[in-house]
C-alpha cells in the first residue's frame, strides 16, 4: 500500500501516510486534497477520461486497484434492480440464462463496452419488472429484519446465560465460604470426630458443584413466539418454496442386458470360474490385493475373454462390414 501515489500531484502514501484516495464512478483515483481544490464547484470533469463528475459521488478507495472498486460499486448498483432469484424462474437454465446476462451487463459497464445498448437494456428490464424489483427488494429488507432479529435474540440469550453463569459462580463463591466458616466452627467446638466433619464438608461441596453443573447445562428459555431453532413463527408464508421443476415427456428407463458378441465361444460368468475349476494354475491373490479389491477371478476372467474372443473371426463373416477401397489402400 505504500506505493499508491496520486496522479495529479505525485503524493505518495510513503511520503504521506495519512493521504486518503477517493474515487468515483468512472473508477480513477484523486487524493482527497486534489478532489477539494479540482471540484470546489461540487462538479467538473475526469482528468482522465473527461468524464462529468460530483464531488458528492467520490468515496474513499477500499481496495489498492481503484478499478475494483469501480467494479464493486457498479455490481452492487446493478444488482439492486437485478435482484431475481431461483424462485423466480421454473427451469435452473432460464435461472444460469439470467445470471450469465448480469454478468455481461456488468463486464461492459465495467470496461466501457457497447454502453448506449447496456443502459437501454437496463431501462427497460426496470420498465418491464418494477413491480417485480420492488417486490424483491422488499423481501430482501425482511430478510434483513429477520437476520438482525436472530443476531439480536442470539445476543440477548447470551446476555442472560452469562448473567445466569455469573449469578451460579457467585452463589457457588458464598456456599464455599459458608461451608468453610461452618467447618472450622465444627473442628473447634464439636465434639464430632474431624474425619467426620470434614467427610460432610467435602459432600457439602460435591453437591455445590453439581448444582452449577446442573444450572449450566440447562438451556435458555426461548420466546414462545418462535421455534427451537430461532426462528419466528408464521413470518415467511408457505409460497417460498422453490417450484417444482417440470418433467420432460420422455418414456423411462428400461434397462436391456448388454450383450457381447466376442466373434467366439461365450466364456463362462466370473462367478462359475471357481466351480469349473479355472483357478488351479492361477496365482491365488494374497491378502494386500484382497484388501484392495483384487481377486484370482479378475485376472482369469480376462485372460479368458482375451483367449476366446475372435477364436470364429474371418474376412467372410457377415458379422463384419465390408472395407472400402480407401481402406485397403
Amino acid at each position: 500500500m505504500d506505493d499508491l501515489t496520486c496522479p495529479r500531484c505525485k503524493t505518495t502514501k510513503y511520503r504521506k501516510p495519512d493521504m486518503v484516495l477517493m474515487v468515483n464512478v468512472c473508477g480513477h483515483a484523486l487524493c482527497q486534497e486534489c478532489v477539494e481544490q479540482i471540484y470546489v464547484k461540487g462538479s467538473g470533469n475526469c482528468l482522465e477520461c473527461s468524464y462529468p463528475l460530483k464531488k458528492s459521488n467520490f468515496r474513499v478507495q477500499m481496495f489498492e486497484d481503484s478499478n475494483v472498486d469501480k467494479e464493486v460499486s457498479i455490481r452492487r448498483k446493478v444488482l439492486k434492480d437485478f435482484n431475481k432469484t431461483r424462485e423466480d424462474f421454473e427451469e435452473l437454465k432460464d435461472y444460469n440464462d439470467y445470471l450469465e446476462e448480469v454478468e455481461t451487463i456488468i463486464f461492459n459497464l465495467v470496461f466501457d463496452k457497447d454502453i448506449i445498448n447496456t443502459s437501454k437494456m437496463i431501462d427497460t428490464y426496470k420498465k418491464e419488472n418494477k413491480d417485480l424489483i420492488m417486490r424483491n427488494q422488499n423481501k430482501f429488507k425482511q430478510d434483513i429484519e429477520e437476520m438482525d432479529e436472530q443476531l439480536a435474540l442470539e445476543k440477548q440469550n447470551q446476555q442472560e446465560k452469562s448473567k445466569m453463569f455469573n449469578t451460579a459462580e457467585l452463589e457457588e463463591k458464598k456456599q464455599k465460604a459458608k461451608a468453610r466458616e461452618k467447618l472450622i466452627d465444627e473442628l473447634m467446638f464439636s465434639n464430632t470426630d474431624a474425619k467426620a466433619i470434614v467427610a460432610s464438608h467435602a459432600q457439602s461441596l460435591a453437591a455445590v458443584a453439581a448444582v452449577k453443573q446442573e444450572l449450566e447445562k440447562k438451556p435458555v428459555a426461548v420466546k414462545a413466539n418462535q421455534f427451537s431453532t430461532g426462528v419466528q413463527i408464521g413470518v415467511r408464508s408457505s409460497n417460498t418454496f422453490l417450484p417444482l421443476p417440470k418433467q420432460a415427456d420422455i418414456p423411462l428407463y428400461s434397462y436391456t442386458r448388454p450383450v457381447f458378441d466376442y466373434n467366439g465361444p461365450e466364456p463362462p460368468l466370473i462367478e462359475r470360474l471357481g466351480s469349473l475349476n479355472y483357478f488351479t494354475n492361477i496365482r491365488a491373490a494374497s491378502v494386500m490385493e484382497r484388501a484392495g479389491g483384487y481377486t484370482e477371478a479378475l485376472s482369469c476372467c480376462r485372460a479368458l475373454q482375451e483367449a476366446m474372443g475372435g477364436l470364429f473371426y474371418s474376412a467372410k463373416s457377415t458379422r463384419n462390414l465390408p472395407l472400402n477401397d480407401t481402406d485397403m489402400d
